[in-house]
Parts: structure tokens; C-alpha cells; sequence
């Protein structure tokens, strides 16, 4: 694919704790922003998708929206969600099914940790009776395999949530948006062995959509199209390292899913990793953000530490990464993430990005969104 279908809409809600607002409400609020920035209405979208973890049916959202007796399916694939919400829309325009399609994610969590059930993911009790459900235990393990293979340093990691933090500093809709020091982030409290409390996002609160067209309706309505040159959706392979799916076999490297996605998408899109102008990367804690640069093609296992010491994925450097402060500092509200990550892209490319915006007219992004039980879906963005 390569400009058979553009988005002309894009709208979030707040992130964060909001007292008294339903995750339904922010996905509503999200909707009718999109629906203004695309210049239409809701009876203009013929067909939708999107889910939420666990805030609610989307498909119910029409009774806010208006019973226009849309086609409307709910998607519910973790992390994953708002990626296969996009996906899906895409497929619909690609399919001629519809000329312009809506993808919509939003969540709303309560207070503390996931708390997922073994039998949910296909594992047995005992998987969970060994701790192995708790996600940021997982996370401190891949992380600290990675760091002692690769000689990343604490101090590395720290850096990615501070620039997190000072990102979100600059988003209006970020729920952190206060900056920390490197100091704070890397002498806080400990939760899992390298990671510390302030390198992981927290479950949060908050809403995504976005409307996608043909290039015909795009023109018709005057809207500003950003074009989807590619967009891929992988699961894990025989092998991996993954969330909920650490079967690691053999002595080799085991597979990635976000590399075999972003693989993927740039073959799509016949773009290279080094022509990307800005980039959203899954952050569900700092590690995560060092371990998806290798795994997306953008440098190679290792140079992350001199990359993030330089400065190199900061807004101003040669590839900004999480501008709008990432799930960090955003929370991660499980249907809306994915395509909270493709708002930032399309923000960014049309220049409308404000403090944080990436200098000299970036052309290309790219955005990366990885969940359980090892599920990737990417996409790369023109102007």
C-alpha cells in the first residue's frame, strides 16, 4: 500500500486521573475532536471499530453519538487494541467497503496494577501462583538480560524516563507533566530489579480516535491528509521472549514481534528506518523504549547508550522519540495507547505540535505499539 488511504482526522482526550468522567466520555471527546479536525460529522463515517480493555462496549458509543446505524465493531487485543482498531478501519477503505472509517480506543483503570488472570491468556494456574502474571516482574527480567548483554547502564535508563517526563511537561493532554531529575527517577524506590517506580507508566485514564478516508473524500472535504504508506500487525513466533510468553528455546537470539512488525511496515512502505523524522516507540516502562529502538531497525543493539546520552531522541535531536511523553507520562489506558502514539504522529507531521514540536518539517514517522502476550502492530506515516 502506498497512498490508497489518508488520515484526515485525529483526536485525544485528556490522560489521566479525571474524577467523575467515564472512559465512554473521553472516547466521545476524542470522536467529535476528530470529527472536527476532519471537517465532517458522525453521520459522515460509514463504518467503525474499537475497543476498550475494560471501560465498556464501543459499538454502545452511538447512542452518544448518534443512531445513524453505522456497521461497529468492538475490538479487544491488549496493548494492541487501538493498533488492530486502525488496522481494521484501514482494511475497510482498502476494501471499498467505505470511504472514510473511524478507529476509536479508550480505557479508564482503576488505581494499582493490571491484574490478569492465567486462564484468560490460555496458562495454567500455577503460572500466576509463581508471580509470573505481574507484569512488571517480566519487565525487570527482559530489561536485565538485555542491559548485561548489551552494556546498557542505569543511568541509561533513567535518561528515557526523564525525557518522558520533560515531554510531557509540554503536552497539554499528558497526565504527568511534571519534570524529575535523573537522580529522582534513578535513586526512587525499587519495584523490580533494575527498574525503579518512576521509570514505568501507570493503568490510566484516557481516549483516541482516528478517521481515515480515500485520497477522493480526502480532496472533497479539503481536509489535511497524512498518508499511511504502511501499517503491519504481527504475533509472536515459536521462540520469543515475550509478555505472558517467555519461551525462550535453544541458545540463539530469540525472535521479536515489534521486529518482525517494524520489519514489516518499512518493507510496506519502501522507506528505511533512517529516513523516520519522529518516532513513538511502546514504552510501558524505560526499557522498553531502549530495547523497541533496536528491535524497530532505527540503531543496533547496544548504541542506545550513547544515542540517549547524546541526546539523540530528544525532541531537537536526529530521531525524537515520544515527543508527547509516551505512556510514561501519559498513563497507558490499554485501547486508547496505540492510537495516542498515531495522534503524536499526525500532530507532528502536519506541524501543529507546539513546545514539542520536532524542528525542520519532519516528513516520515513512525509509531510502535507492542502488548501481551507478545502482539505488535506498526505503522509508517507521510506527509
Amino acid at each position: 500500500m502506498n497512498d490508497d488511504v489518508v488520515i484526515i482526522g485525529a483526536g485525544l482526550s485528556k490522560f489521566g486521573r479525571q474524577p467523575g468522567i467515564t472512559g465512554r466520555q473521553m472516547a466521545v471527546t476524542a470522536i467529535q475532536t476528530a470529527l472536527t479536525d476532519a471537517g465532517i460529522q458522525w453521520p459522515d463515517v460509514q463504518v467503525a471499530f474499537g475497543g476498550s480493555d475494560g471501560s465498556g462496549l464501543a459499538d454502545t458509543l452511538v447512542a452518544e453519538l448518534g443512531l445513524t446505524g453505522i456497521p461497529f465493531t468492538n475490538v479487544k487485543n491488549g496493548c494492541a487494541t487501538g493498533g488492530s482498531a486502525l488496522i481494521s478501519a484501514v482494511n475497510a477503505v482498502r476494501a471499498g467497503a467505505a470511504e472514510i472509517a473511524l478507529a476509536v480506543g479508550f480505557d479508564k483503570h482503576p488505581r494499582g496494577a493490571f491484574d490478569p488472570q492465567p486462564a484468560d491468556w490460555g496458562l495454567p494456574e500455577g503460572y500466576g501462583e509463581a508471580g509470573l502474571m505481574v507484569t512488571t516482574q517480566f519487565f525487570g527480567s527482559k530489561i536485565a538480560r538485555y542491559m548485561r548483554q548489551h552494556g546498557i547502564s542505569n543511568n541509561t535508563l533513567a535518561r528515557v524516563a526523564e525525557k518522558a517526563y520533560r515531554n510531557g511537561s509540554l503536552n497539554p493532554n499528558a497526565w504527568r507533566r511534571d519534570p524529575m531529575s535523573l537522580e529522582q527517577i534513578r535513586d526512587a524506590d525499587m519495584v523490580n530489579d533494575p527498574l525503579t517506580r518512576y521509570m514505568f507508566c501507570s493503568p490510566g485514564e484516557g481516549g483516541a480516535a482516528i478517521i481515515v478516508a480515500t485520497p477522493s473524500a480526502a480532496r472533497r472535504l479539503g481536509a489535511r491528509p497524512v498518508r499511511i504508506r504502511a501499517i503491519s500487525h504481527q504475533t509472536r513466533r515459536f521462540g520469543s521472549f515475550e509478555v505472558f510468553s517467555p519461551a525462550v528455546q535453544g541458545s540463539g537470539e530469540p525472535p521479536s514481534v515489534s521486529a518482525d512488525a517494524a520489519r514489516a511496515a518499512f518493507a510496506q512502505a519502501g522507506i528505511l528506518p533512517t529516513e523516520v523524522n519522529v518516532a513513538q516507540l511502546q514504552d510501558t516502562e524505560s526499557g522498553a523504549e531502549i530495547m523497541h529502538m533496536a528491535e524497530a531497525g532505527f540503531c543496533e543493539h547496544g548504541e542506545q547508550e550513547s544515542w540517549i546520552t547524546n541526546g539523540d531522541t530528544e525532541i531537537g535531536g536526529r530521531l525524537p522519540v515520544n515527543t508527547d511523553g509516551g505512556c510514561i507520562a501519559n498513563g497507558e489506558p490499554i485501547g486508547a495507547s496505540g492510537l495516542r502514539q498515531v495522534h503524536e504522529v499526525v500532530t507532528q507531521l502536519r506541524g501543529d505540535a507546539g513546545a514539542r514540536q520536532v524542528p525542520n518539517s519532519p516528513k516520515v514517522g513512525f509509531t510502535h505499539v507492542y502488548g501481551a502476550p507478545g502482539i505488535s502492530a506498526c505503522t509508517v506515516l507521510t506527509v
